[in-house]
């Protein structure tokens, strides 16, 4: 147990670790979220990948399934799973793309809008009201700014 003694000296609590303190606000953030997506009969991750497809259709053409994923940070076949789930409901339509048999272009339906436009209004206002309790709230989006837009190994990627 000695080896280990060394590690838990480093802070005087564990709330001192940065990582730890992380943990504790990422779970106080999920639950806000749960709560804020339920009435809209979406999980967070449903959401993410829809208001992602909704933002990029946006900026462009409709996206593909594997542009959603890397905009979203997710796995491309939970995405594909979590898509199929969303296609189900009626909130996206998936359309082969040009030249790929093997890509989908992902669109986001009316009823998708609709739902997407509640569950956005509702997912701002928790955000809102989370990171109010932020002792510096609007320097929150540049701090985790800074440690989003790093990959596996610590290498920053490209806006």
């Amino acid at each position: 147990m000695d080896h280990m003694s060394d590690g838990f000296d480093q802070w005087e609590s564990a709330w001192d670790s940065p990582g730890f303190v992380l943990w504790h606000a990422t779970l106080r953030w999920q639950g806000a979220m749960r709560a804020a997506l339920a009435p809209h009969g979406l999980t967070h991750v449903q959401f993410v990948l829809l208001a992602s497809i909704g933002w990029l259709a946006e900026r462009g053409e409709p996206p593909t399934q594997r542009a959603v994923a890397e905009h979203a940070g997710a796995d491309i076949a939970m995405t594909s799973q979590v898509v199929r789930s969303l296609e189900a409901k009626g909130l996206v339509a998936r359309e082969r793309g040009e030249g790929d048999a093997r890509s989908w272009r992902l669109h986001v339906t009316e009823a998708g809008g609709d739902r997407l436009a509640g569950a956005l209004e509702a997912v701002e206002a928790a955000d809102r009201a989370f990171f109010a309790h932020a002792p510096e709230p609007l320097a929150m989006p540049a701090i985790l700014r800074a440690l989003a837009r790093r990959d596996r190994v610590g290498v920053k990627l490209d806006e």
